[in-house]
């Protein structure tokens, strides 16, 4: 029996071959807060018969289906390719280097069609059972990674579901051996593309990475699920970068409205040659929207400058994972 709280609850994941259409969860996770539910729609009948006060139960008819709600988890050194690879879109094969136990997962940005994910979630009752809650067709909408000093790298994946199935068998949850990414690994590095140099005083940083969906596709025939959802907007990223006032560089870039290359790098303990366990988020261009430094007080400048990622026309935005996971 498990522990009757949240100390023992559970996520398992696993990539779907057919949107909505269940795979045993073989991969495990693990969140420090999540919040999937199921959303139904009902309809209830308003015919007037003599002397009825009250609608009849029996003419309550549940129309539709779905699911939606949050993973808020950190990142950390194996078991993230399945998820980034979902918000990402492209199809990755983790790459050997060399001939050692490092593996690179290079994250493009892509269409997601075809990318959903089975998510089980197992919720203890206070007597130690532990229910199944299996959401079916997940497809993450919107990712935002974030880390401050003193902090661990986080990030909060919201995510739309086909449905919540409660008859399947809670899987055995088994967890590899890993390390959260953190600020002390934390680099930020601006300036031309592949030739970015690192920005002095950051103290806080997050990107944040939206998908547009049409996540309304009910359609007649299909017993009130939806179909998979398309993109119905072109992807936005966002973000914002939390300094002391050390220098001029973003202040310059958010005066003359110009284009910089972005590098988010969080680099941990060696794996084997010059092979690191790496999480590093590239955008290829960004623009400073706001804020040029104000003074507030007698404290030091601390301005933060949000930023918006755009296409510089040739290098794509991606997500690089380096880890010991051979698989996704």
């Amino acid at each position: 029996m498990a522990i009757g709280s949240g100390l023992g609850a559970q996520i398992g994941i696993a990539a779907e071959s057919v949107y909505g259409t269940f795979v045993a969860p073989a991969k495990f996770i693990e969140p420090t807060k999540e919040g999937l539910q199921l959303k139904k729609t009902t309809a209830q009948s308003a015919g007037i018969a003599a002397g009825r006060l009250v609608p009849l139960s029996s003419r309550r008819v549940v129309t539709q289906r779905q699911a939606s709600g949050s993973l808020e988890m950190e990142v950390t050194n194996k078991a993230m390719g399945v998820l980034l690879q979902t918000l990402m879109g492209t199809t990755v094969t983790p790459v050997q280097q060399a001939a050692t136990a490092a593996y690179l997962q290079t994250h493009i940005l892509a269409d997601t069609a075809g990318k959903s994910l089975t998510i089980q979630k197992g919720v203890p009752l206070t007597t130690g059972t532990v229910t199944d809650k299996t959401f079916l067709g997940c497809k993450i909408i919107s990712a935002e990674f974030s880390c401050e000093v003193g902090g661990m790298l986080v990030v909060t994946f919201e995510i739309d579901a086909k449905d919540c199935d409660e008859t399947q068998t809670l899987a055995v949850a088994t967890y590899p051996t890993m390390a959260p990414f953190n600020f002390v690994q934390m680099s930020v590095k601006t300036g031309t593309y592949n030739s970015e140099t690192a920005l002095g005083g950051v103290r806080k940083m997050s990107v944040k990475i939206e998908r547009p969906m049409a996540v309304e596709r009910f359609y007649a025939g299909a017993e009130g699920l939806k179909a998979e959802p398309i993109s119905n907007d072109q992807v936005k990223i966002t973000g914002s970068i939390e300094t002391d006032y050390v220098a001029t560089t973003l202040d310059d870039l958010h005066t003359s409205d110009a284009a910089t290359s972005l590098v988010w790098d969080f680099t941990g303990p060696n794996i084997a040659a010059s092979h690191n366990e790496r999480f590093t988020i590239k955008v290829p261009a960004i623009r400073i929207d706001d804020a040029p430094p104000v003074i507030d007080g007698f404290d030091v400048i601390k301005p933060t400058y949000s930023f918006t990622g755009l296409f510089d026309g040739t290098n794509p935005t991606a997500i690089e994972y380096m880890s010991t996971d051979i698989t996704l």
